[in-house]
Parts: C-alpha cells; sequence; structure tokens
C-alpha cells in the first residue's frame, strides 16, 4: 500500500505542474538558465584558466629576467642615457654576492639566421645558453636530448630544433638527431627537439629557435663575453622580491650605472606576475558564483511564487482533504514535493546542457589531436550543483507549504 500511495502522490504532482503548464515552463526555465550559467561559467573560467597556465607552462614561477637598456640617471660623471651590455663575468657575481639565488642562467642571441637541411631552408634565431637555461624555462624534448655540460665545455657544434624550425627542416617527421643542419656557413649536429610552445618568448619565439652552447655561439660570431639576458632562480624558501634590488646593485655597480636606476638595470620578477594571474582568477571565480547563485536564487524565487499561486487556486482542494483528514504533514510533504520535482528537473536538464555546450567548446580547442585546455567541470562540482538545486527547491516550497498548511476546511468551504 505504501508504495502505491508513492506512486499516487508522485503521479498527483505532476498532474499539478502540468494544469499550470504555462507557469511551470517559465519558472522552469529560470532555473534551467541559472543552472547552465553556473555551470557553464564554472567550467568556461576553468579552460580560460588552463589555457593561460600553458601559455606559461614549465616556466618557474619564482624566476626573474635581467637585462641591460640604456640608463635613465646620470651616475659618477656619466651621462643618462648611456648604453651599456651586460658580460659573462656577471653571472659569477651573481652567484657569489648573492647566495639566495639557485639557478643562474645566461643567454646570447642572434637574430637574421637561415637554418638548411639538403634543399629545405628556413629563417630562424640562434639562442646560446648553458644547461641551467632548463631550469628557468623547461623544454619539451620530442626529441633527443637538451644541450648538457660537456656540450658547453668542448663547443661542441650541436642544435636543438625548435618546433616551426624542426617541420619546415623536416616535413616528413621522423628523428632528425644524428644529422647536420647549415646555420648560415656553420654546420651543426642535431641532438633534439623541443616542443616548447609558449607566449614568454626570451629573445624569440621558442619554436623558431636553434638553440646552440652559449660558448660556441660566443665564439663562432666573435661575440666576446657579451650576455643579452640573465636568468635567474632563488632557492626554496626565498623569494624574488626581497632580492631583486640586491640583484640590480650587483649587476649595476659593475657597470657604473646607478643602483636605483631601475629603468636602466631591468629586472623582471615573474613572481608578481604568477601572484597577479591567481589574484585575478580569484576574483573570476568569485563573480562566477555571484552571478551563478544569484541566477538560481531568482529562478528559487519564482518557484516559490508560482508555488504560492497554486496554492492560492487549490483553497477548496486542500480544505476539502483537511476535512477528510489529510495532516498538515501530508499537505506540507505535497507542496514541497511539487517544488523539488520542478527545480530538480529543470536544474537537471541545466546541468546536462551545459555539459554538451562544454564539450564543444572543448572540440574547437583541439588541435591535431591535441586538446588546449579542460572546459569540463568535475564530478564533485555537478554534484555540488545538484545539492545546491534540490536545498532551493525545499526552501522555496516551504512559504506556499506553511500557507497551504495554515487552510482551514470552514475558510475552503466559504471561498468555494
Amino acid at each position: 500500500m505504501r508504495y502505491k500511495y508513492d506512486i499516487d502522490s508522485f503521479r498527483e504532482i505532476l498532474d499539478t505542474l502540468t494544469r499550470n503548464k504555462s507557469r511551470s515552463l517559465l519558472t522552469g526555465f529560470g532555473i534551467f538558465w541559472g543552472v547552465f550559467m553556473l555551470v557553464a561559467l564554472i567550467g568556461g573560467g576553468n579552460g580560460l584558466k588552463e589555457m593561460l597556465q600553458n601559455n606559461f607552462a614549465g616556466f618557474a614561477t619564482n624566476s626573474a629576467i635581467i637585462w641591460a637598456q640604456p640608463t635613465t640617471k646620470a651616475y659618477k660623471g656619466l651621462r643618462k642615457g648611456r648604453q651599456w651590455t651586460m658580460e659573462y663575468r656577471d653571472v659569477d657575481r651573481l652567484k657569489a654576492q648573492v647566495p639566495q639565488l639557485d639557478v643562474v642562467a645566461p643567454m646570447v642571441s642572434r637574430w637574421g639566421n637561415s637554418a638548411v637541411y639538403e634543399d629545405k631552408k628556413n629563417s630562424c634565431h640562434i639562442s646560446g645558453v648553458t644547461p641551467d637555461y632548463a631550469k628557468v624555462m623547461e623544454p619539451t624534448m620530442f626529441y633527443g636530448r637538451y644541450i648538457n655540460e660537456m656540450d658547453l665545455k668542448q663547443c661542441r657544434k650541436v642544435c636543438i630544433l625548435g618546433k616551426k624550425v624542426y617541420k619546415e627542416l623536416f616535413p616528413r617527421g621522423g628523428n632528425p638527431c644524428g644529422k647536420q643542419i647549415r646555420v648560415d656557413s656553420v654546420y651543426y649536429q642535431v641532438i633534439g627537439v623541443d616542443y616548447k610552445e609558449s607566449n614568454i618568448n626570451l629573445n624569440g619565439r621558442s619554436e623558431e629557435a636553434v638553440t646552440i652552447p652559449i660558448t660556441l655561439l660566443q665564439r663562432t660570431y666573435n661575440m666576446g663575453n657579451v650576455v643579452h639576458i640573465i636568468c635567474t632562480t632563488a632557492k626554496p624558501g626565498i623569494t624574488m622580491t626581497e632580492i631583486a634590488p640586491r640583484m640590480r646593485e650587483v649587476i649595476a655597480r659593475a657597470h657604473k650605472v646607478d643602483p636605483t636606476d631601475e629603468q636602466g638595470v631591468m629586472v623582471f620578477n615573474t613572481e608578481v606576475l604568477f601572484n597577479l594571474m591567481d589574484s585575478l582568477f580569484k576574483g573570476v571565480n568569485f563573480l562566477i558564483w555571484l552571478v551563478g547563485l544569484g541566477t538560481l536564487l531568482a529562478g528559487a524565487i519564482g518557484v516559490s511564487n508560482i508555488m504560492m499561486v497554486t496554492v492560492r487556486e487549490r483553497t477548496t482542494e486542500i480544505g476539502i482533504r483537511r476535512a477528510i483528514g489529510a495532516t498538515p504533514r501530508m499537505i506540507l510533504s505535497q507542496i514541497v514535493s511539487e517544488s523539488v520535482v520542478l527545480t530538480a528537473v529543470a536544474g537537471m536538464s541545466g546541468i546536462v546542457f551545459s555539459v554538451f555546450v562544454l564539450q564543444l567548446l572543448e572540440l574547437a580547442n583541439t588541435e591535431d589531436g591535441i586538446l588546449a585546455a579542460h572546459f569540463q567541470v568535475n564530478f564533485w562540482t555537478a554534484i555540488s550543483a545538484a545539492l545546491i538545486i534540490g536545498i532551493m527547491g525545499v526552501l522555496a516550497g516551504l512559504a506556499p507549504a506553511w500557507r497551504a498548511m495554515n487552510i482551514k476546511p470552514v475558510d475552503a468551504m466559504r471561498d468555494e
């Protein structure tokens, strides 16, 4: 008998919602839209965050980049606007005078070069680095290995190809390691292919680079001890903000530049960039939940209003039920159940539709079978959204249910 009663109650709920079809559809759409906005915004925010993080993937978060610019302050009789360059000895100065540093990796670059393999030719730039550079900008080795200490000490004529250079010189693919390419008039043996793609580019895009040992580049092009940029990372527990002024001072004093000239000795602290990005997404997540929950709340108020109208229209019916023995608990469960069913159906439809839209968004951001970012929400986010829907459905039905419980049979007959 209990099972039959539950089935009959559910049918009665559906009949009630069907009789108020237009109002039910309108209110259900409000809940549907609110859930869709909440889930879609969360998934979209996660995907956007992942895409931005991919742009900085492999780049050390607690790092700084140093390079020379024209001075903006006069110092020790030297005029402002003076051009100057860093040198290889600055690496040793930083290691000796700033012990908080973990990695100090210099880089030298040369632009406007051409790489040639057999009948294939492609423009490129040459980057000279040390093995420690991989600790600052982690490579994505598709073939082979990165430059090591023996390459550096022996000035071996070896190179690593960027993704774009590799595809242009070797359009048929395959492992190019061991083959010889020519850059300008010098032949290099390929020891690796770096598929790194990043929006953080130091002295040129990594996919268009031919990377060789820094000592080889300096010797080949008679560049002496010139260093274009120095990349550094701090030891664990040390922030770059603490030691950036000291690094500037060490470099500035060695080249007779005012230690307070922040434009003359540029120290780009990436820690600030990553902290800014984290703060940005905390604000975005707060805004997403605020907009989503606000829309859901508006939908819940609509559900409460429609249930109020339903109770008013069913005053006589509820009064008769009370007269023939229906308890207040039965009336309460009936109204709350109608509210929960309405919000649950609309809410679940919103979740399913938002997951479908996010899946389409993922497909649109897939290239060569590689997904750029995951826009889907995780399982627990969907469960949380479902729980919020259920809670709002119960809360939306409480006020109408309380009104229905207070209807007296005599008043209902009088209204009839």
